[in-house]
């Protein structure tokens, strides 16, 4: 099925793109306030500018499931290459609300073109080990995460605009594109990947439930992370700095996730990562100061595993979905998170509105609201928990679930 290619070559050229789609997500965090002030837009308006990044992802994500087969991954990432391009491009040249919603879905789009090669290009030069190669794939989002944090943190201590922080992401995103341009990729039996039976597939109860798994990972994971200044701005610890503690966590974690995965099963991993995620982002509700950063790598290790580790279960355990089973379980995931923002956007709203009437200090208003709304959000983790321990014992009951790979 894969032709000889330099599977190497390949996966770093996959790893600077999705570095790319992190530094997207980490500086639009950081100058998300900046981006409020200078063109005066509420929590809400930002919310539904987040939430178009967050929608053009699964929209890229099914579409590029559904032409995988066809068209492959090599035209896919290209198409990623040309819309973060334009999108970087259009968000710097933003006038206002609706150019800062145009570019921001072009964003978003790119960001999913590039889940929707990769994943399904990785889980299939990797076979016997896919659950473990996509998460050390995906060690390259909270590690892109982490350089754009820093460098965002850097940039706006230097009094530096946010036009040129969003300019700086232009400089991988031009070195992926290069490196496409004379990369052999490998060539798939397309008798072997009908996409009408991979659509037939995408019924089954466990892909169903699987998907409802990836919604709530998803929202716990980013709808924290893009909100991470507003809610953790007035705590006295640096919000920039949390984001970089948070994803240089977990880029080491998913680094080795290996033996986690062969010692506790996917499905258990996804288990006690949810039990950690609660607590984690239970204890920033109420941590202040220094202790603050202690709550963040709580939540940090629990959501570790959320992403690479869903897939991984849909590309093990419901492998007859192919490709674009990846694509759309990655979409609902998005989306979710899509939806969610305006709502986050809302709740920190509500809540600056309810603390204006205890407190009279701006810092005291935004702490009592950065602990309200997180207060919500650890509802998503709790959730999880009963879902992913009923999951573990229905793969356990069922021994023709089995991961095909059999790392489970």
């Amino acid at each position: 099925m894969i032709n000889q290619v330099d599977k190497g070559r390949i996966f770093h050229l996959s790893c600077i793109s999705l570095i790319v789609t992190a530094m997207t997500f980490a500086i639009r965090a950081g100058i998300l306030g900046d981006l409020g002030r200078e063109f005066a837009l509420s929590s809400q308006e930002l919310g539904w500018i987040n939430s178009m990044a967050f929608l053009g992802f699964p929209l890229a994500m099914i579409v590029g499931g559904s032409i995988y087969n066809l068209l492959g991954a090599k035209r896919l990432i290209s198409m990623a290459f040309v819309c973060h391009l334009l999108g970087l491009v259009l968000t710097i040249t933003a006038g206002g609300f609706w150019g800062l919603l145009i570019s921001t879905f072009c964003i978003g789009f790119a960001n999913g073109s590039v889940e929707a090669g990769c994943n399904p290009l990785i889980a299939e030069m990797h076979p016997d080990n896919k659950t473990i190669m996509l998460n050390k794939f995906h060690v390259w989002f909270p590690g892109g995460i982490v350089i754009g944090a820093l460098i965002s943190n850097l940039m706006t201590s230097l009094g530096l605009d946010w036009q040129l922080q969003v300019g700086v992401i232009i400089i991988p995103t031009i070195i992926y594109g290069f490196l496409l341009l004379n990369c052999p990729f490998p060539e798939c039996n397309k008798q072997q990947h009908s996409t009408l039976n991979n659509i037939k597939s995408l019924l089954s109860p466990l892909y169903l439930l699987l998907l409802l798994c990836i919604s709530l990972t998803a929202t716990t994971e980013l709808g924290t992370q893009q909100w991470i200044e507003s809610i953790l701005g007035s705590t006295g610890a640096s919000p920039m700095l949390i984001l970089a503690l948070i994803t240089g966590v977990m880029a080491v974690g998913r680094f080795y996730a290996g033996a986690l995965v062969h010692r506790l099963s996917p499905v258990g991993t996804l288990f006690f990562s949810a039990i950690i995620s609660a607590i984690g982002i239970y204890s920033m509700s109420i941590a202040t100061g220094s202790m603050v950063y202690l709550a963040a790598v709580l939540f940090a290790i629990g959501v570790t595993y959320f992403w690479p580790t869903v897939l991984g279960c849909v590309a093990e355990y419901t492998p007859q979905t192919g490709a674009i089973g990846l694509s759309v379980a990655g979409g609902v995931g998005m989306f979710a998170v899509s939806m969610w923002n305006p709502i986050i956007g809302g709740w920190i709203d509500s809540a600056k509105e309810n603390a204006a009437q205890i407190h009279t200090l701006p810092d005291q208003i935004d702490l009592l609201a950065g602990q309200t709304v997180l207060g919500h959000l650890v509802i998503f983790p709790c959730s999880l928990i009963a879902i992913f321990a009923g999951l573990y014992f229905i793969i356990r009951k069922n021994q023709v679930l089995k991961p095909a790979s059999g790392n489970a």
